[in-house]
C-alpha cells in the first residue's frame, strides 16, 4: 500500500465508463462503478499519466465510453492510493462516486482494438485519441 498521496497527485484523476453507465450515475447522483470495479471492490482511477495506457490495455475495441475526470479532493479518505503490479500508485475509490466530484465527462469514440500480433494496443496509437480528452477543460454533461 502507497497511502497516503503524494502531493502531486492531487491533481485530477481519470475513469473511463460506459456512456450508459454515466447516464445511470447522473440520474442517481453517484457512480457506483463498473462490472470489474465492484468484482475488486473499489472503483479504479488513473493519473493524467497513467489513462492513455490503462485505456489501451482495458478498453480497447469498446465503443460509448465516457471519460471522467475527477477532482480526488471531496472523495476523502475513501479514495486510496495502491501499488499496481508495475509499482506505480494508482487512485482506487472505496465506495461510490458522488456526481458532483466529476468535472468533465467526455464523451469518447471507439478505441481500435490491438493488431492481432500484439498483447496490448501500442501506446502511441490510443494516445491521440485520448491525449486531448484529458487535457481537456471542457465540461459535458448530459450526453
Amino acid at each position: 500500500m502507497v497511502d497516503p498521496a503524494p502531493p502531486i497527485y492531487h491533481r485530477a484523476i481519470y475513469h473511463l465508463c460506459t456512456l450508459s453507465e454515466w447516464r445511470a450515475a447522473e440520474a442517481e447522483g453517484v457512480y457506483n462503478g463498473s462490472s470489474q470495479d465492484a468484482a475488486d471492490g473499489f472503483i479504479h482511477f488513473s493519473t493524467a499519466a497513467q489513462v492513455v495506457t490503462s485505456a489501451a490495455k482495458h478498453r480497447a475495441g469498446q465503443a460509448g465510453l465516457v471519460l471522467l475526470s475527477v477532482d480526488p479532493a471531496p472523495l476523502g479518505e475513501a479514495l486510496k492510493w495502491e501499488e499496481a503490479r508495475s509499482g506505480d500508485p494508482f487512485p482506487h475509490l472505496y465506495g461510490p462516486l458522488p456526481v458532483t466530484a466529476v468535472s468533465a465527462a467526455v464523451r469518447q469514440q471507439i478505441l481500435e482494438p490491438p493488431p492481432a500480433a500484439t498483447a496490448v494496443m501500442p501506446v502511441t496509437t490510443v494516445r491521440s485519441r485520448w491525449t486531448t480528452a484529458v487535457t481537456s477543460t471542457a465540461v459535458l454533461r448530459g450526453l
